[in-house]
């Protein structure tokens, strides 16, 4: 062969390779638009490159815990805080981020529900830094039909997962994340700019991930707990729906849309949920009908068969946030968390029940693994049930364990063994463990809550010691001054003081009663 024919045939090959590839890489566009997400601000925002801010200029713009004779509990306080702002970081032109972040601290990629999770404690810091706009830059990342990918790439922007795949996306969070920074900033103008993305996404939801019958589906994966054991044989554990109803994800999207209604009813756009409505209340009466086992009283995920797994999962207690369960059901469904055979075990509250043949001394993971954000979860539910006696003791349980923990390793842990003062999983991890030291001390170990749309602050008064919290964030302009006296018995009336920036309610409970206290804003 001739050098002029060698390089005429190289020239078709390459001209044929080409033209195969570009063949290869034509897919048709299957996206169907949704006209909600053309409501979208974040989408063509033009990205916030300010410096973020670091921990030792921060830490005077952050609440400061009181607790006498705890100062291991203030030691670790502080040094989540520490971490979380090492974690901050800038949008770049590479991945199209529109706002600074928190980095989940996992595997260089930012993850939906690890971030939402996140914000439950970065919202207390929020003079500081402004961690719920980590949130924008998965709104900003929305697709046009409304889908959001649950795991974005840091590097540059793209996901992680193509839409349909089982474990593409959720769990559906992000609404209690901002309804959780709206409760303590009533910042009336992100829930405006933040209703219409959740909104759409919420509809993708619907759409894609939901079976005939209504109920909803993910996957391992997908539900964000990998490995526990429930699903059936000759499926993977990971990546399979397993043509399963599964519990946390159906009870999670009525709370969503719960959520959504209330955001609706704020902003005045009720005509745009009213389907909202309707689904929740078919789905309330398909979990209760169809995923409740009443002899065993638990919700279980339901098989392709119509059978009911007898896995007890802690998925199940999105029941509480939910609010599915009536009186009598939530009773009995609340003991297995007191039962020591079950989830009463030496650490509060594995994932996964230890009556079950897969539980791990050591937490396997998700096979029994004490883990924050579903612990959090658990008491937000109990709240809801009046049950905040019980939230307590488990708050003051996690917290007890984490400052062990952190005595003996000198930091915070992804999650947590079940039988033994181990910390497990990545260390140094703030990281959604920052709820432990930060918001469950807050909220549930003082008892301190915010409902500033309310204009109330709930302390619920359990510690016989002196505590209470300096700077404490309430509402966008207000800071408020707490201390709680030391007490010698629980059913003695707290002695507090209080200074506020801004006029609000104090309701302050304690075992022997409860009160209203109105405070008026210092005058300079």
């Amino acid at each position: 062969m001739t050098h002029k024919l060698k390089k005429t045939v190289i020239c078709l090959s390459i001209l044929l390779l080409m033209t195969e590839m570009q063949a290869q890489t034509y897919y048709y566009d299957v996206h169907v638009p949704n006209s909600t997400v053309e409501q979208n601000s974040f989408i063509h925002q033009t990205p916030d490159v300010t410096p973020v801010p670091d921990y030792a200029s921060a830490r005077q713009m952050l609440p400061q815990p009181i607790w006498a004779n705890h100062p291991d509990a203030i030691n670790l306080y502080h040094y989540a805080w520490e971490i979380a702002f090492s974690n901050l970081r800038v949008p770049t032109k590479r991945n199209g981020f529109v706002s600074p972040f928190i980095d989940t601290a996992f595997n260089g990629c930012l993850f939906m529900w690890d971030s939402s999770f996140i914000l439950m404690f970065g919202r207390y810091g929020s003079r500081a830094f402004d961690f719920q706009a980590t949130l924008d830059n998965f709104y900003g990342k929305q697709h046009s039909d409304g889908f959001i990918c649950r795991e974005i790439r840091e590097s540059d922007g793209s996901d992680t997962f193509e839409r349909f795949d089982a474990s593409s996306t959720g769990p559906n969070v992000m609404p209690w994340a901002e309804w959780e920074y709206f409760l303590n900033l009533n910042d009336t103008a992100r829930l405006q700019q933040v209703f219409h993305p959740l909104l759409a996404y919420y509809q993708w939801f619907k759409t894609y991930r939901s079976w005939p019958d209504g109920s909803y589906f993910a996957s391992g994966w997908g539900c964000g707990m990998d490995n526990q054991p429930r699903i059936p044989q000759g499926f993977h554990e990971l990546w399979s729906s397993a043509h399963m109803s599964w519990i946390d994800i159906t009870l999670q999207e009525i709370f969503a849309g719960k959520i959504l209604i209330k955001m609706a009813e704020h902003l005045g756009k009720d005509s745009e949920v009213k389907d909202i409505r309707e689904e929740i209340d078919y789905l309330t009466q398909y979990v209760n009908e169809k995923m409740w086992n009443n002899q065993t009283a638990f919700y279980f995920d339901r098989f392709r068969d119509g059978s009911l797994s007898d896995v007890k999962s802690i998925a199940a207690y999105w029941a509480l946030l939910a609010q599915t369960a009536d009186k009598n059901q939530s009773e009995r469904f609340i003991q297995h968390l007191e039962n020591p055979n079950e989830f009463a075990r030496t650490v509060r509250v594995p994932a996964l029940s230890a009556d079950n043949p897969g539980y791990k001394a050591d937490g396997g993971y998700w096979n029994g693994g004490v883990w924050a954000p579903s612990s959090y979860m658990v008491l937000r539910g109990l709240t809801n049930y009046e049950k905040d006696s019980l939230a307590h003791a488990i708050a003051s349980n996690l917290l007890e364990n984490a400052i062990e923990v952190y005595k003996q390793t000198g930091t915070l842990w992804e999650h947590y063994a079940p039988e033994m003062h181990k910390g497990m999983g990545k260390q140094k991890f703030v990281g959604w463990t920052g709820l432990i030291p930060i918001t469950m001390l807050f909220e549930y170990v003082f008892g301190i809550r915010p409902n500033v749309p309310a204009n109330e602050l709930v302390w619920d008064v359990r510690l016989l010691d002196e505590h209470g919290i300096k700077n404490y964030p309430f509402g966008k302009e207000g800071v408020v001054n707490l201390l709680c006296a030391k007490r010698k018995n629980p059913k003695d009336e707290p002695r507090i003081k209080v200074s506020s920036t801004v006029d609000l309610q104090i309701k302050l409970i304690w075992e022997g009663g409860s009160k209203q206290i109105g405070i008026s804003k210092m005058i300079n």
